[in-house]
């Protein structure tokens, strides 16, 4: 047994870090969710918590507690496609906040808000670049 690799768990997906997002309609957002960006339901209790996946990443989604602010969160998502993600997404009526754009990193991203308010930023990997040579330092790579 690899004693760094995390145990099985059906319920839980194979990434290490998952973010939890709230949502006021956990229906809606599922729905959504899946249809806008292409996310798949693992699992869902009640209209509360559910656990969507999106390639070998996940998320929770969990209801707001309506007495309480709704924490927006900002998420970032590797795609193979970026264009076609946000065409995609733009069919659906996603609120894109900026377009499909290549940037100096090697990356062409583009922008949106969902039904919640959370910002995505979807990034499809276009160049092998090192930070020094967009203006950043290697630091552990």
């Amino acid at each position: 047994m690899n004693p760094n690799k995390l145990p099985d768990n059906l319920s839980m997906p194979a990434c290490t870090i998952i973010p939890v997002l709230e949502y006021v309609d956990i229906v809606a957002a599922i729905s959504w969710l899946t249809n806008t960006f292409g996310f798949s339901e693992r699992w869902r209790v009640g209209n509360h918590r559910a656990q969507l996946s999106f390639e070998d990443g996940a998320i929770v989604i969990s209801e707001a507690n309506p007495d309480k602010p709704i924490h927006r969160s900002t998420i970032l998502v590797r795609v193979r496609n970026v264009s076609a993600h946000c065409e995609h997404a733009q069919k659906q009526g996603a609120d894109i906040l900026r377009p499909s754009s290549n940037f100096p990193y090697g990356e062409r991203q583009y922008s949106v808000r969902d039904i919640g308010g959370h910002l995505w930023t979807f990034s499809q990997t276009i160049a092998d670049v090192t930070p020094e040579e967009w203006g950043g330092v290697s630091v552990n790579l």
